[in-house]
Parts: structure tokens; C-alpha cells; sequence
């Protein structure tokens, strides 16, 4: 079981700086934005909020905006473009996602997220297409 899925972010890796790329950048936020909600059970307005929120919510954005750079290959300006925010602000949340990926159940967490990003993304290019 972990060699497929060890085997699906592989495949995710290879993918991901192509396919995803394509969706309008709007749209790339959105999908990160809704698997990201559903995965935190954080509304997606309050993900969307211009100020910090709980610290639940700001958590879940902080992995939003690391996402997006992950499965998008954005830069981190691009990302902070994408978010409304400084790309001072994006690379503090990157540091504190990538720290947090020390735990093998967020790093789980984060590549199973990252593979339903990858995969979402690519239905709707192929349904644009």
C-alpha cells in the first residue's frame, strides 16, 4: 500500500511542473483552496480572509500557499501574487510547513494533498481541452 502511494507522488513529481501549470492562475488557487478547506474543516471564506484568523485557519492557509508552490512550481512571489500576500509572508509559511513535515504523518498528509491537487487540476485541464 505505501509503495503505491510512494509510487503516485512519483508520478505526481514528474507531472506536476507540466499539466497543473495550465489552469488559469484564479482557478489553480481555487483548487488549492477547496482541497486544502475540506482537508482543515476551515470554511473557505475564512480561508480567504484578508486577515490572519484563527490560528487553525492561518495554518490551513500557510499550507495553501505552500501547496500551490509545491504543486504548481510557482514562485513565491507568484504565490504571493495568488494569495494577496507579501512573499515575505509566502516564505514564512513555507518554513513552517516544511518544518512541520519532520512529523511522517503531516508529510503523509502533505503528499496526499499535493497528488489530489495534481490529479483535480489535471481533470480540468482535460475537461477544457
Amino acid at each position: 500500500m505505501q509503495g503505491e502511494g510512494v509510487q503516485q507522488l512519483q508520478e505526481v513529481r514528474r507531472c506536476s511542473k507540466k499539466a497543473p501549470r495550465i489552469l488559469p492562475l484564479r482557478l489553480a488557487r481555487s483548487v488549492v483552496e477547496l482541497v486544502v478547506a475540506m482537508a482543515f474543516q476551515v470554511p473557505l471564506r475564512e480561508l480567504r480572509a484578508r486577515t490572519r484568523r484563527r490560528a487553525q485557519i492561518a495554518f490551513a492557509r500557510q499550507v495553501a500557499m505552500y501547496l500551490a508552490h509545491v504543486a504548481y512550481g510557482l514562485t513565491l512571489t507568484e504565490v504571493g501574487n495568488l494569495f494577496t500576500r507579501d512573499r515575505t509572508t509566502v516564505a514564512h509559511a513555507f518554513g513552517l510547513v516544511e518544518d512541520r513535515r519532520d512529523d511522517p504523518l503531516f508529510d503523509t498528509a502533505l503528499d496526499h494533498l499535493e497528488i489530489s491537487i495534481v490529479r483535480l487540476a489535471n481533470a480540468l485541464n482535460t475537461l477544457e481541452s
